[in-house]
């Protein structure tokens, strides 16, 4: 085996380093994405809670690998999004913004950590109230968690992305939702945040994916947006666009002084992970990235929208495709959601019933089947769907 081979079989999930990395990072999301939901009150400005996030990724993983040889690079995957109501995604203002948070407001936070590039990302839908949440705000968070179990489930070895992508949309069209178009759940590789194989939210013509089936030692982000709306998401205002991406690909010797300054700053900074035009100098950033963005040596995330009155929930989560089943690293408890739909689909029903772990082969004694008992070789994780006749 050449040292190639040898370094590429290293950083998948057959080595225990890799995989503890994953979990360290996401034990850290997750308590991140706790911290920031906790201060989603009633006037909070929306960029206090991304600082939040932020900071505290940044602190909690600079306390980890401080003293070994080799310096590991660890931090921000994603940048913290607070996107409220009808925006759909990336919304993670500048200092200057004044957006303030309100009671009933439906808030996505969506953010990502990496360890030694291993990353874990994750985004939660939260209701600003007290109490149970209800209509069609319960509908469309509850369409978008149901719709995460399925895929939990179908995102396992030997299944296809196409499985997801059509489970997905089914389960939200029980709720009478729709799943978000236009939006890719990647497969995760070491600094690698938009891997190659990927699962489509809606296939439709204008968006097409190359088929592909999930493997053992794999990691994905599986990425579910819902909508009461059409689905259909677009960009209102590109000055609202604040996280980039670098594209490593690309070269182009910028003009502009600031826009030079700029780029500088992003590759000693940022060369890899996206990053939010916050932590730039701000007063050239503008002026410098839209140069960088206009001869693509920077790929934007722009700020979505469905329109007024609709509600979009977002969840995600990262899942290690795990010698012995599915392990979903990055989630938040979830408020109680009473909706006005009830789900009787017997397919969708057989989806949340499927384990989630595989026991290991032999060892043991076989215990006597009971009636209700798990198809052999599979544990009890099965899921319930979140409707009007499961009020908890």
């Amino acid at each position: 085996m050449s040292d190639d081979e040898r370094e590429e079989k290293e950083l998948d999930l057959s080595s225990s380093e890799v995989v503890t990395k994953y979990k360290s990072a996401a034990e850290i999301l997750n308590k991140a994405l706790q911290l920031v939901v906790s201060e989603c009150k009633p006037k909070a400005k929306v960029v206090d809670l991304c600082e939040k996030g932020d900071a505290y990724i940044i602190e909690q993983t600079g306390k980890m690998y401080k003293n070994v040889k080799k310096k590991i690079e660890r931090g921000i995957a994603f940048p913290t999004c607070i996107s409220v109501n009808n925006v759909v995604c990336h919304y993670s203002p500048l200092a200057t913004d004044e957006s303030v948070v309100e009671e009933g407001d439906v808030v996505k936070v969506d953010m990502g950590c990496h360890i030694d590039g291993f990353i874990a990302t994750v985004a939660h839908t939260h209701v600003i109230q007290e109490g149970p949440i209800t209509g069609r705000k319960a509908d469309v968070i509850a369409a978008t968690n149901t719709a995460a179990e399925v895929a939990l489930r179908l995102v396992r070895p030997g299944k296809k992305n196409k499985d997801v992508t059509d489970a997905i949309q089914k389960v939200a069209a029980a709720y009478d939702c729709k799943i978000v178009e236009g939006v890719l759940s990647h497969q995760l590789k070491q600094f690698v945040i938009d891997g190659n194989k990927v699962v489509l939210s809606v296939s439709n013509p204008e968006m097409r994916v190359d088929d592909a089936e999930f493997e053992e030692n794999e990691v994905y982000a599986i990425d579910i947006f819902a909508s009461t709306g059409e689905g259909k998401p677009r960009m209102l205002d590109e000055k609202q666009t604040t996280i980039y991406k670098r594209a490593v690909d690309r070269n182009y010797h910028l003009k502009m002084k600031a826009s030079r300054f700029i780029f500088s700053e992003i590759s000693q900074k940022f060369p890899i992970m996206p990053f939010t035009a916050r932590a730039l100098e701000e007063k050239r950033a503008r002026l410098g990235l839209l140069e960088c963005v206009n001869h693509e040596l920077l790929q934007p995330y722009p700020v979505l929208h469905e329109k007024t009155g609709d509600y979009v929930a977002h969840i995600k989560f990262t899942v290690l495709l795990m010698p012995n089943g599915s392990d979903r690293i990055t989630s938040h408890p979830l408020q109680e959601l009473q909706p006005t739909k009830t789900v009787d689909d017997p397919e969708i029903k057989a989806w949340l019933a499927l384990g989630t772990k595989t026991k290991k082969k032999g060892g043991g004694k076989k215990k006597k089947g009971k009636k209700g008992d798990k198809p052999e070789g599979e544990e009890s994780t099965t899921a319930e769907p979140m409707d009007a006749s499961n009020e908890s």
